[in-house]
Order: C-alpha cells, then sequence, then structure tokens
C-alpha cells in the first residue's frame, strides 16, 4: 500500500518554528506576523472559508506534529465550555482589544508620546527584558509595534501549547481568534446547509461553516 506522497503545504510548520526563532535574534522580525493576520481574511473574504485554517496554517501543524508525533498532548477531548460561542466570541473581543491597545502604545511612540518600551509581555501579564535587542536602525515606533506584536505571537503560540498538552493536538484551533473570525466570514459569506451541521470551531470544512 503506497503511502500518501507529502506537499509543499504538509512543511508549513517550519514557517511558524522559523518565525518564533527568527524573533528572538531579531525582534524585527515580528513584522512577518502581519501575514498571519492579513492572508487568511483574504482568503476567507474570497470565497476560500477557512482553507488557510485547513491546509496553510503552520502553527495547528506544528502543534499537530508536537502533539501526535512526539506523543506531548494527554489526546483528551477539549472541554465543552473552550468549545462554546461565548468563550470562542469572547476570546476574539478580548484579542482584539489587546491588538488595539498594543496599536495604541505605537502610535503613542510614534507622537513621542511615550518611550519605546523593550520588554515582551508574555500572557499579557509577564513583561520579559529585551534590551539586548538591536533596533537602532529603525525609528521606536517600528520597534515598539515588533515588541507588542511578537508578543502577541508568542502569547497565543504557548496558549496553543498548554491546550495541546492537556487536551487534543489542535485544541488551540477551536478558539483561535482567527479561525473565529475567518467563521464569521463564511457564515456570512454562504447561506447554512440544511441538515448540515458543523461542531463549534470546526476546521474541517473548506467552503464555510454553517454551524449556528
Amino acid at each position: 500500500m503506497k503511502k500518501n506522497k507529502k506537499k509543499l503545504t504538509d512543511y508549513m510548520w517550519i514557517l511558524s518554528v522559523a518565525y518564533l526563532t527568527l524573533g528572538l535574534f531579531n525582534i524585527l522580525f515580528a513584522w512577518l506576523g502581519l501575514l498571519c493576520f492579513s492572508i487568511p481574511l483574504i482568503i476567507s473574504l474570497a470565497g476560500g472559508g477557512k482553507k488557510y485554517c485547513n491546509v496553510y496554517c503552520g502553527r495547528g501543524q506544528m502543534l499537530d506534529l508536537m502533539g501526535t508525533k512526539l506523543k506531548l498532548s494527554r489526546n483528551k477531548d477539549i472541554p465543552n465550555f473552550l468549545k462554546s460561542k461565548w468563550f470562542r466570541y469572547g476570546f476574539l473581543v478580548f484579542f482584539l482589544t489587546m491588538f488595539v491597545s498594543m496599536l495604541n502604545t505605537t502610535y503613542l511612540v510614534f507622537s513621542s508620546a511615550k518611550d519605546l518600551k523593550e520588554v515582551i509581555t508574555l500572557i499579557w501579564t509577564f513583561k520579559v527584558p529585551w534590551h539586548w535587542a538591536d533596533v537602532s536602525m529603525v525609528s521606536p515606533w517600528v520597534a515598539q509595534f515588533a515588541f507588542g506584536f511578537y508578543s502577541m505571537m508568542l502569547t497565543s503560540s504557548i496558549l496553543g501549547i498548554i491546550t495541546m498538552m492537556l487536551y487534543k493536538p489542535k485544541s488551540w484551533c477551536v478558539y483561535c481568534p482567527m479561525g473565529t473570525m475567518t467563521q464569521l466570514i463564511s457564515k456570512a459569506k454562504y447561506k447554512p446547509i440544511e441538515g448540515f451541521g458543523c461542531e463549534s470551531g470546526c476546521t474541517s470544512c473548506s467552503t464555510g461553516c454553517s454551524s449556528k
């Protein structure tokens, strides 16, 4: 019996690992994370539904490899409250609020109302000094955005790893803010199909979600 031939898209996890690693050596690489924000929305708005989640999401692949291949996952069912609407939408609102707060801080540095803070904030709480990062070649606001954005990307990766270890490998995908946004776009673009039900947070459909 022939094994399934690996495709280029099966190695998207390398990009996620590379992004997190490069950010440790040069915080300015954090700007590349904007691709992870814009591409899923563009694909979904163009009619691709949740194709990014299913095919191109390197973080989902990375968590799957860590949980399945490295056997770091307990492989337990994710609690119902994490799959609920109130939690997924609430987490999306919280995540977007933190994103807007980060943009506001960047603006304050841009307008010279605030000094650059060379710190990485983990889980929106723990501030890790990052003074060894050389950002002298760019404007302070450019560096500030990089510190803030990398903090968000690293935090979401940590949350993904924690839920991967506690539950099933890709449990993060259930409440991922980007997945929730593309799901909302898909529900707005496609009418529900009678008799077809999707689980909340499901990422198995590439053309749209009809979950209630």
